[in-house]
């Protein structure tokens, strides 16, 4: 019979959290991106709270007693940084989008002085 190996200190929570972390701050980026692209958090406030989570994180939480907060707070901290790509996406696509029309607009200018000559 096998029986896992629990590291000192490890809470039954913890362990828990452990075990499906990633794929809980996974889900937490997606609900909250999606609240985000349909405007009903801005996303300028969601970057302000998840910069205040992930600080928590590095900062307290990282090097704390208690498996369960580490846990979870990592669980916050990774999805924020996850969700945080939403905006930066948003921005980088409009600013592409916005290099496209200056390019298309200064082809059509050449075309009109080229035919101007």
């Amino acid at each position: 019979m096998e029986y896992p190996v629990i590291e000192h200190g490890a809470t039954r929570g913890g362990l828990w959290l452990r075990e499906r972390r990633l794929r809980l701050a996974f889900w937490i980026a997606i609900v909250e991106g999606l609240l985000i692209v349909f405007d009903v958090i801005p996303g300028w406030t969601a970057l302000a709270v998840g910069a205040v989570l992930v600080a928590f994180y590095v900062f307290v939480a990282r090097e704390g007693r208690s498996d369960s907060v580490r846990q979870a707070s990592w669980v916050a901290a990774t999805s924020q940084v996850l969700v945080a790509l939403v905006p930066v996406a948003a921005f980088l696509l409009t600013a592409v989008a916005i290099v496209v029309l200056v390019v298309l607009a200064l082809g059509a200018l050449a075309l009109l002085l080229a035919e101007r000559r």
